[in-house]
């Protein structure tokens, strides 16, 4: 029983989900909110290894383990670069853009003026 309301929520917050990987499963407490994404990414670790296996020679499973994760953080890390020029250059677009709104913000009383 929890200690608090605020416990209460807490604890409702984190369910349990088991995933296999490689024929062993994992029980873990997650956010629902997580949980479709923690599926996913269990498969996705689980066919991937195996297709390593298949490919390649391996001690074992930490072996095809490792390579996963070595592709996938390669993966992540390059989307986060791609990312992080997409936000610099689009945040150099949008401050050129500002500038000539300013111009033209300025050059319309001006133009006024001259019109008088």
């Amino acid at each position: 029983m929890p200690r608090h309301e605020n416990d209460y929520f807490e604890e409702m917050k984190e369910i349990s989900a088991t995933v296999y990987i490689l024929g062993r499963h994992y029980k873990l407490k997650i956010n629902p909110d997580d949980e479709e994404f923690l599926r996913k990414a269990a498969e996705l670790i689980d066919t991937q290894a195996k297709s390593y296996g298949k490919l390649y020679a391996y001690g074992d499973y930490q072996d095809l383990l490792a390579m996963v994760g070595l592709t996938q953080i390669t993966q992540l890390l390059k989307l986060q670069d791609r990312q992080q020029f997409r936000d610099t250059r689009l945040e150099g677009r949008l401050t050129e853009i500002n500038r000539l709104l300013d111009r033209a913000g300025e050059a319309r009383p001006m133009a006024e003026n001259l019109r008088r």
